[in-house]
C-alpha cells in the first residue's frame, strides 16, 4: 500500500488524493485531460494547477517539479483555513454545471471531484490537526526518505540541490508548529496513545539522523552520490551548504522533536488504544470509515464481517496444517512454523531481495498471458531504510508518471535469518509490487485522457482491493506450488480479516492494544514483535486497515 501520505488530515486529504523527474513545466496547465465539455476541463486544470502550489511536496510527487524547493507550513489554521476556502469554492464552480448534459466521462469526473472535495471539506472539521504526525506516517519519516537522495526528490541538477535546501528550511518552521498543535492537543485531551510515543522517539534519534558528523547523515547521501557533471566549484559548495543544513538545521529539528515527545508529550499521552476515546473520537473514526472504505458500512457491520471471514479462512487453513502432516492445534502450526527452516531460507537480506526478485521472474510469462497493457513506469525492489524500519510494513512507493523516477517495493528486513515464508511473500509481491500497487497505480498515472486529480488519486478501497484481488491470482501466475507458499498466501488473507475486527474493536473501545495484539497471534502465524507493529499501526490511522478487505468483497 503504501503511499506517500501524511498525518494530519488537513494536509492528509492533499497527500492521500495525490500519493503517492523532471517533466514538463507545463504539467499543471495539463490538469484538465481530454473530455468533451473544455469549461469543466478547465475547471479541473485550475483547481490542478491551484493544489499542486498548495502542496508542492505532492506536485513533486507527481513529477510536476515547480514547486520542489517550498515545503509550506500545513500545521496553521491559516493554512487549514486556505484549504477549506479553496474547496469550498471548487466545490460552488463544478455545481454549476449541469450534470445531466455532460457525457459519461465527464459525469464520471463531476462525480469523483465532487465526493473527493466534500470528503476533504469534511476531514478538516475535525480536529486531528492536533495529532500532526506518529510512527507510521507524518513528515518528519517523509523528510528523511526525500533527503536520502533515492525518493521524489530529485537530485539531478545544481538547481535540485538547492531547492531541497528550501525545503530543509521549511522543515525546521513546520516542526515548531507541529509542537505548538501537540500542545494544544495536550490541553485538548487529544493525544496520541503511549504505545506510539516511544515508538516516535527513537526515529527522530536514529543514529544516521542525530549526528556530529554531517557525513553519517542520512541526508548527506545525495552529496555521496553527485552526478558526474558537476563542477568541482559546485560539488565544494554544495557540500559546505548540505554540511551546514544538516547541522544547523536538521539535526537540531529532530532532536527539538524527540526531547519534545520524550519530556513534555510522553507523559501525557493516554492509555487508551482508540481514537474513541479522545475528545470527538467516536465522529474521527465514523468519519475514517467512510473515508478509507468509500462505503456507509457501520463499525458494527464491518466487525461482523471480518469475524465471519476469520472463520472461513480458519478453515483453509486447518485443511492445509492437515495436509502438511501437523497433529497439534493451529495455533501451535503457527508457533512451528516460527521455527521451521523450511519457512526461514534466507542468511542475509541480499538473499532475501533475491528471492523477491525470483517470484518476478515467475512470474513473468504468465503476466505477457494476462495483462495485454502493461506500466512503462521502471520498478525496483529495495530493503527499506534502516532508521525507520523498526515501524515499516512492506510498501510500494510510486514512481513518476514520465519514467523517471521508478516505482520501489520496499521490504524491511531487520533479521534475515527470521524472515518467515509463511508470513507471506509471494502473496507479499503480488500485492505490493506486481501485478497489484505497481500495475496498478502507474497504469493510472499513465493515463494522461484522465484529469490530473483522477490521474493521481488514491482510494484506499479501490487500491487495496485492486492489490488483494492480485493476491489471488498466485496460481495462475505460476506461484503458490510450495505449500508454505501457500500457507503464506492464506496468512495474508487472514491479515485483512483480522483488520476488520482489530481495527474496529480498537476504535470503539471493544478492544485494548493487548486484546488486539493476542487475536492477531491467534488467528495468524506472524510473531509477537510483527503483530505489535501492526497493531500500534492500525491505532495511529483510524481506519486505514479496513480498506483492504472491504475494497475486495
Amino acid at each position: 500500500m503504501k503511499y506517500f501520505a501524511q498525518a494530519a488530515v488537513a494536509a492528509a486529504t492533499l497527500w492521500l488524493a495525490g500519493c503517492q523527474s523532471s517533466t514538463s513545466e507545463k504539467t499543471g496547465e495539463a490538469g484538465g485531460a481530454t473530455g468533451g465539455n473544455k469549461e469543466l476541463s478547465g475547471l479541473f486544470s485550475q483547481f490542478w494547477d491551484k493544489q499542486s502550489r498548495l502542496d508542492p511536496v505532492s506536485a513533486t510527487a507527481q513529477g510536476d517539479n515547480r514547486f520542489n524547493d517550498q515545503l509550506p507550513n500545513d500545521q496553521t489554521q491559516a493554512y487549514r483555513d486556505t484549504l477549506g476556502a479553496f474547496y469550498q469554492d471548487y466545490l460552488a464552480r463544478v455545481a454549476k454545471f449541469d450534470r445531466a448534459k455532460l457525457d459519461e466521462n465527464d459525469q464520471i469526473s463531476y462525480d469523483i471531484f465532487t465526493y473527493d472535495l466534500q470528503q476533504r471539506v469534511a476531514g478538516l472539521k475535525l480536529n486531528t490537526w492536533m495529532l500532526p504526525f506518529q510512527q507510521f506516517w507524518g513528515l518528519p519519516i517523509s523528510m528523511g526518505q526525500y533527503g536520502a537522495g533515492q525518493s521524489i526528490q530529485p537530485f539531478k541538477t545544481v538547481k535540485d540541490y538547492d531547492n531541497w535546501l528550501g525545503r530543509v528550511q521549511g522543515f525546521t518552521v513546520w516542526a515548531d508548529s507541529a509542537i505548538g498543535n501537540f500542545r494544544r492537543g495536550m490541553k485538548a485531551g487529544v493525544v496520541l496513545p503511549k504505545a506510539l510515543v516511544v515508538k516516535m522517539i527513537p526515529q527522530m534519534r536514529a543514529k544516521d539522523i542525530d549526528v556530529t558528523d554531517a557525513t553519517k547523515s542520512l541526508f548527506y547521501g545525495p552529496i555521496n552520490s553527485f552526478p558526474k557533471d558537476f563542477s568541482a566549484a559546485d560539488k565544494q559548495r554544495l557540500t559546505a551548504a548540505y554540511q551546514q543544513a544538516i547541522l544547523t538545521q536538521l539535526v537540531p529539528t529532530y532532536r527539538k522533536l524527540g526531547n519534545f515527545l520524550a519530556t513534555e508529550y510522553l507523559p501525557k499521552a493516554r492509555a487508551t488504544s482508540g481514537i474513541n476515546a479522545v475528545p470527538g473520537g467516536p465522529e474521527i473514526y465514523k468519519y475514517y470509515v467512510g473515508y478509507w472504505t468509500t462505503t456507509a458500512k457501520t463499525p458494527a457491520e464491518i466487525h461482523a464481517l471480518g469475524l465471519s471471514e476469520v472463520a472461513r479462512i480458519r478453515a483453509e487453513m486447518e485443511r492445509m496444517k492437515t495436509q502438511l502432516g501437523f497433529k497439534g492445534t493451529l495455533r501451535e502450526f503457527f508457533e512451528s512454523l516460527k521455527h521451521d527452516p523450511k519457512a526461514m531460507p534466507f542468511k542475509s537480506a541480499e538473499e532475501v531481495l533475491a528471492g523477491f526478485r525470483k517470484i518476478q521472474e515467475t512470474i513473468d510469462p504468465n503476466l505477457k498471458k494476462m495483462f495485454g497493457r502493461t506500466p512503462k513506469t521502471p520498478f525496483e525492489i529495495r530493503e527499506t531504510e534502516k532508521f525507520r524500519e523498526a515501524s515499516a510494513s512492506a510498501e510500494y512507493n510510486q514512481g513518476s508518471p514520465d519514467g523517471s523516477r521508478p516505482g520501489i517495493f520496499y521490504v524491511p528486513i531487520p533479521k534475515p535469518a527470521e524472515y518467515n515464508v509463511t508470513q507471506g511473500m509471494e502473496s507479499l509481491f503480488l500485492h505490493e509490487a506486481i501485478p497489484g500497487h505497481h500495475y496498478q497505480i502507474s497504469l493510472q498515472q499513465e493515463n494522461t485522457d484522465l484529469p490530473k486529480f483522477r490521474q493521481f488519486a488514491g482510494y484506499g478501497a479501490m487500491t487495496e482491493g485492486w492489490a488483494l484481488y492480485c493476491e489471488s491470482l498466485g496460481k495462475e501466475l505460476g506461484l503458490y506450488k510450495d505449500p508454505y507458499q501457500y500457507v503464506g498466501a492464506l496468512s495474508d488473507e487472514m491479515l485483512r480479516a483480522v483488520r476488520l475486527v482489530v481495527d474496529t474493536g480498537l476504535h470503539t473501545g471493544q478492544m485494548t492494544r493487548e486484546q488486539a495484539i493476542a487475536y492477531m497471534l491467534d488467528n495468524t502465524p506472524d510473531n509477537e514483535a510483527n503483530d505489535t507493529a501492526a497493531i500500534e499501526r492500525y491505532m495511529a490511522i483510524p481506519g486505514q486497515a479496513l480498506a483492504y478487505k472491504i475494497g475486495q468483497l
